[in-house]
């Protein structure tokens, strides 16, 4: 018989702490007016998303220039057993900016290396502006309210 699990909010330091400690991740933005997702591997650089695309794909839309904040985007990592179903779930939503410096995206292209066999052209950072997660975990929190849902 399984345990019973409980679900607990996480603050946003440990939520992106955990985010920190998985490299893939999805990415959700707009596409032709529709929502469309796309699972990207990432690195978290302080509290920055940083993905890498390359020029002509779907994500290439993030690049677009503009004196705005950039394009919304929302952000979505995971670790959940598939026997347990423990584990945590983290979203952060926010604008996505090209990497404009050029020894910056250097670095971030030295540290994030594509999982498929295609020149990366750009790297992209994300600046959360929302970021929320839950733990599911067997024992109920001493003094946090359990979540529904």
């Amino acid at each position: 018989m399984m345990a019973e699990r409980h679900m607990r909010e996480l603050d946003r330091a440990e939520a992106l702490g955990l985010l920190a400690s998985v490299s893939l991740g999805r990415i959700v933005f707009t596409q032709h007016a529709l929502p469309a997702v796309r699972p990207v591997n990432h690195l978290v650089d302080g509290e920055d998303i940083v993905i890498r695309i390359h020029e002509g794909g779907a994500l290439a839309a993030l690049t677009a220039p503009g004196d705005g904040p950039g394009v919304v985007v929302a952000y979505e990592a995971d670790a959940i057993d598939p026997v347990t179903h423990l584990g945590w779930s983290v979203v952060v939503t926010g604008y996505a900016r090209p990497v404009a410096e050029a020894e910056e995206a250097a670095r971030y292209a030295a540290l994030l290396h594509p999982w498929v066999r295609q020149p990366m052209t750009c790297a992209v950072r994300i600046r959360p502006d929302l970021v929320t997660g839950f733990r599911l975990d067997t024992a109920p929190p001493s003094s946090v309210p359990v979540i529904c849902g």
